[in-house]
């Protein structure tokens, strides 16, 4: 043995795929570049779960949309809980009750758009922003009304629907921080639910997954939830219901 790393024979695929395949082999273990892209890897996701959500650059991104902003945060208190407790991360605490009351328009909203850090604020800095503002944009130029965007601190998936609730919207997207995995800790989801209220189920949802520019970009994403949006408002109903028949209307096979 010469101690020099043995090439994988199946590099030329890693052209194809960000996976982690074809790492190579220094004797027994890994060669010491890719242990190394491992714990960077690792040390970013980590970061991404931990990292807390900049409310006020957030809001600052928001601005040119000319929306009202409210802040709102779960009952979770802190990062520790919000892990340990996800039931909390999907009730909103008394004051953001008390705000959101007092912020709704009498006549409700067509769509209340929620933003939340989820499992990534690193996604949510990154992304939501861009995302958020080519959504509302698509929805006043469909003649709809967006409620307030609703930033919320400790957030997890279902608190859309106590903030959807609140606002008498008639559907509820959420912009929230997914699970990071390794090489991708900035990835994006939307839930879209219509009718949201408390105790609404999974089934009951329609979600676009891994929003970020190494895969589902964001104009992509913004298209995908305009059409999911007004067809959801049309049929009134969203989940398991409702597929993303795009190509099926333009005759042209879809998947």
């Amino acid at each position: 043995m010469n101690g020099r790393p043995i090439v994988d024979a199946w590099s030329h695929l890693k052209t194809f795929t960000r996976a982690r395949i074809a790492l190579g082999r220094a004797g027994g273990s890994l060669p010491t570049a890719a242990l190394l892209g491992f714990q960077a890897a690792h040390a970013a996701a980590r970061d991404a779960v931990w990292t807390e959500l900049d409310l006020d650059r957030l809001e600052t991104d928001l601005g040119p949309l000319g929306v009202p902003v409210v802040r709102l945060s779960s009952l979770a208190s802190d990062r520790a809980t919000y892990l340990r407790r996800p039931d909390l991360g999907r009730r909103l605490d008394g004051p953001s009750t008390v705000r959101l009351a007092r912020d709704a328009s009498p006549g409700g909203c067509d769509l209340a758009v929620v933003i939340g850090d989820g499992l990534s604020a690193t996604a949510v800095q990154r992304h939501a922003p861009a995302l958020a503002r080519a959504l509302v944009t698509r929805l006043l130029a469909r003649g709809l009304r967006p409620g307030p965007l609703a930033l919320v601190r400790q957030a997890r998936v279902a608190v859309e629907d106590p903030v959807g609730a609140a606002l008498g919207a008639r559907a509820a997207v959420i912009l929230i921080g997914e699970r990071p995995g390794l090489g991708s800790p900035d990835s994006l989801g939307a839930y879209l639910v219509f009718g949201p209220r408390p105790g609404r189920t999974d089934a009951e949802c329609n979600c676009v997954s891994s929003i970020r520019p190494e895969a589902l970009p964001v104009s992509a994403a913004a298209d995908l939830l305009d059409w999911l949006i007004g067809e959801a408002l049309r049929r009134s109903l969203t989940g398991v219901a409702l597929k993303d028949e795009r190509g099926l209307l333009e005759g042209r096979p879809v998947g």
